[in-house]
């Protein structure tokens, strides 16, 4: 578990996917361009799907993918983690998202930062990339906020559903020892 001055973070457990499912719905309309997962019929099924993914990666060290709640009420507020590890180069991508009601609160740039310092600590990991779909300005400004450098636009960096795109290519570094 990971905690925030306002968010705590940990690894999705079954009981969360009606939880997952509701947020997922609430914010179709901005996920849907951004995340391929999400469609209109997102389902408890496909939530507790996901949640197996999440807990196989946890056991396989190869994906560690987080829930993100408010310290205060508790109430799921997104997702976020660290997948793609490439253990030999020492760097893996940076990912998150916030339900709709729960924007402008935070809990993005307090994940991004939560999540640098256990890359750094718990995974040794040097370099966290955030690859933002080109249009992507909401996503794109956390990322800025948060401290993560643009590096330039990566083409066709993105498969969203059928297409390729290009990205902006952020990375968060790791502070000398």
């Amino acid at each position: 578990m990971l905690c925030t001055p306002n968010f705590t973070l940990r690894p999705y457990v079954t009981g969360d996917a009606a939880d997952l499912v509701s947020a997922v719905r609430e914010s179709m309309s901005l996920l849907k361009p951004w995340m391929p997962w999400a469609s209109d019929q997102f389902s408890i099924d496909d939530a507790r799907a996901w949640i197996e993914v999440c807990e196989q990666g946890w056991a396989e060290r190869s994906r560690f993918e987080f829930g993100m709640f408010d310290r205060v009420s508790g109430r799921f507020v997104g997702g976020c983690g660290l997948n793609g590890l490439n253990p030999a180069n020492g760097f893996c991508n940076l990912g998150y998202w916030v339900r709709q009601s729960s924007q402008r609160q935070g809990a993005a740039s307090e994940a991004i930062v939560a999540l640098s310092r256990f890359a750094w600590t718990e995974l040794s990991l040097q370099r966290l990339e955030i690859v933002v779909g080109v249009g992507n300005v909401a996503s794109l400004g956390v990322a800025r906020k948060a401290g993560a450098l643009e590096e330039g636009i990566a083409r066709k960096r993105l498969k969203l559903g059928q297409h390729w795109v290009d990205a902006h290519m952020l990375s968060i570094i790791a502070p000398e020892a």
